[in-house]
């Protein structure tokens, strides 16, 4: 039987870095599955292999070992299984919103009138409409990453890597943009299925308010440590951090990530350890 379009299957994962007289294992022995329509968040220590590992499903890395797939078929060296957002939002400043918007669409070979349409419906259901003609220069931070995920959604592939895409933001902005994420990923349009989400982030809160699974590594070389399943009904609230379910759910991925059991300090969401 075929795999579905957006499962994930990592075995045996292994990534050296650096130079073959001083090498640096990133990843070591990761196994993941992730099956079709899930959203999967992925923290764990700065330099665990994180980002590493979404690279190497976006097919930008050959692993030293292992092997990754997407639907069954191999990502090594392949890329355009995924679609791929790194920390940083690369909208072009010389296009325009819409024009970055459908950058990805157009790389993946849809016809160029059909993807503008649904960028332009997209950008009017999620407020962006009005800022389709402007340039990435002209907006706020925020407004660049909300351009930037859609750029990502945009993109055919039926699993998106999305690198930390609120790391930089102020903690205001960045609830705002995990709220209108989560209803994106949420409200598939026209009765598609949900496309597979593999999200990488420090904040074990945002980890928890947005994903299915919370799949944690350890410090390099990394390799799963804990695999927490979020029973937490959708939508949910950034008022559900103050429930005991809650709490106690973020206590336990702390405790996997290495982090003491104390009251977290005001306003750090409950970060892994840098």
């Amino acid at each position: 039987m075929s795999a579905a379009p957006g499962s994930v299957e990592v075995h045996d994962l292994r990534v050296q870095r650096g130079s073959r007289s001083r090498p640096v294992v990133a990843l070591e022995g990761l196994d993941l599955s992730v099956a079709s329509g899930s959203f999967v968040a992925i923290v764990g220590p700065s330099g665990c292999g994180k980002s590493t590992l979404l690279r190497v499903l976006a097919g930008l890395l050959v692993p030293d070992g292992g092997s990754a797939h997407v639907a069954g078929r191999s990502v090594a060296g392949r890329p355009g299984s995924c679609a791929w957002m790194p920390q940083r939002d690369a909208l072009l400043p010389w296009r325009s919103v819409l024009d970055n918007a459908v950058l990805a669409a157009l790389v993946g070979g849809e016809d160029p009138k059909q993807a503008r349409r649904r960028a332009l419906e997209l950008l009017d259901r999620f407020g962006l409409g009005e800022v389709a003609p402007r340039w990435p220069a002209e907006l706020s931070g925020g407004m660049r990453q909300r351009v930037a995920v859609l750029r990502t959604f945009l993109d055919p592939a039926p699993v998106l890597l999305l690198d930390e895409p609120f790391g930089a933001l102020d903690a205001l902005t960045r609830q705002e943009l995990q709220g209108w994420l989560a209803s994106v990923w949420e409200d598939a349009a026209d009765g598609a299925p949900r496309r597979t989400v593999l999200l990488v982030t420090h904040d074990v809160e945002e980890a928890l308010l947005l994903a299915d699974r919370v799949v944690v590594l350890s410090a390099a070389p990394g390799r799963v440590v804990a695999d927490h399943r979020v029973a937490h009904q959708r939508p949910r609230s950034p008022d559900l951090v103050g429930e005991p379910a809650f709490v106690a759910d973020r206590a336990e991925l702390l405790a996997a990530l290495g982090v003491p059991r104390h009251p977290p300090v005001s306003g750090d969401g409950g970060r892994a350890p840098h």
